[in-house]
């Protein structure tokens, strides 16, 4: 056999061998569901279902309206991360790329004037730099490339517009709100409306959501990685905050 056969079965095996690897440490995982809100707990009964009528005796939280008014602050339970689909050159992913992190910080403050309770401000902030995965050499890529975490470690969403709580969510039943206000990922700071789902939960405060966006909308170029594995050009931040009284 001649030498330039050698050496192009030397590329061909080193190609083969490139895209395994690519395969192996992005594409393969188990697939990771989607953030949702605990099963609520069994004190999160409405009065009507306790068969109280003394909104202050109810379990679905600290009591009237206006002690619901005050600082709420993220606790234990909160989770930041993203979800993306990733490709082996042209194959698309058995499953999403998902990572994330518990290390979430801030507060929302609540305000009471008669029956009606308001959410006047929140702000919230996630450490990028701790973002898990199932491969933590996926993990140490976005440091470098996409998210580029090491460069810009946080995330921070403030919120702009104040929020009506409905009536229903003071009953400890789950209800549709949208959070508009400003989100900073990548260093870049876009106005968003993000649609969640709030419930209240025994002394506890849940809001569970999403909002897919384009890495371009934050300065970001989706992940390439040698041209083994791409990324595709939209990813999903979700998130579940868990806030107690502060």
């Amino acid at each position: 056999m001649t030498r330039r056969p050698l050496i192009l079965l030397a590329v061909l095996a080193v190609v083969a061998i490139g895209g395994y690897v690519a395969y192996d440490q992005f594409l393969r995982g188990d697939e990771v569901p989607p953030l949702t809100l605990p099963s609520a707990s069994p004190t999160g009964a409405s009065p009507s279902a306790t068969g109280s009528s003394d909104p202050s005796s109810s379990p679905t939280g600290p009591g009237t309206q206006g002690e619901l008014a005050g600082e709420w602050t993220v606790t234990d339970g909160s989770i930041v991360g993203y979800r993306v689909r990733e490709k082996l050159a042209s194959l698309p992913a058995q499953s999403d790329a998902v990572g994330r992190t518990s290390d979430v910080t801030g507060a929302a403050t609540l305000a009471a004037s008669g029956d009606a309770v308001t959410v006047t401000a929140a702000t919230f902030e996630a450490d990028l730099t701790t973002l898990a995965s199932d491969d933590g050499r996926r993990d140490r890529r976005i440091q470098q490339i996409g998210l580029e975490s090491s460069r810009f470690p946080t995330a921070l969403f403030t919120l702009t517009s104040p929020i009506d709580v409905p009536a229903a969510a003071l009953n400890g039943e789950a209800v549709d709100v949208t959070l508009a206000g400003d989100l900073t990922i990548h260093g870049v700071t876009k106005s968003v409306s993000i649609a969640v789902e709030a419930r209240l939960d025994g002394d506890q405060v849940e809001v569970q959501g999403s909002l897919t966006f384009a890495f371009s909308d934050f300065g970001m170029t989706p992940p390439n990685i040698a041209g083994f594995v791409t990324v595709e050009d939209d990813a999903t931040l979700e998130f579940l905050l868990v806030l107690a009284r502060g």
